[in-house]
């Protein structure tokens, strides 16, 4: 699986699969009723397409079908922060940080924290 380009319902899914897995259909359904209302069909729909789309995997014990992710988390987290940097910043990392700044998004707390990961950042590419 090259690029990972998941919709809002497929992020659901797979964040509610990352907490626990595998879970069995009807776990998914409480859990995404309890989560975003959906319903039982809503939940059925949208594995079965995930399943067609290789994105979890089910295996079925008996009647009943448990599922997992097949795409790891922070794999997901790549490929979902690369398509919000392209969209919206047009792969500009600067310019993301500069919105941040002009509407004082981030906290002195934050502030550091990223100064800790560019000094990580520079030290490895030495």
């Amino acid at each position: 699986m090259e690029n990972i380009n998941l919709t809002n319902s497929e992020w659901y899914v797979l964040d509610c699969l990352w907490e626990r897995s595998p879970q069995t259909v009807m776990e998914l359904v409480s859990a995404l009723n309890g989560r975003l209302g959906w319903a039982k069909s809503t939940t059925i729909t949208t594995l079965r397409r995930m399943e067609d789309k290789g994105l979890v995997l089910c295996q079925t014990q008996g009647r009943t079908k448990h599922y997992s992710s097949a795409v790891p988390r922070d794999r997901a987290v790549r490929g979902e922060t690369r398509s919000f940097l392209n969209k919206v910043y047009r792969g500009s990392v600067g310019l993301m940080m500069s919105a941040l700044t002009q509407d004082r998004a981030l906290s002195k707390e934050e502030i550091d924290e990223l100064y800790e990961i560019l000094r990580k950042a520079e030290e490895e590419t030495k």
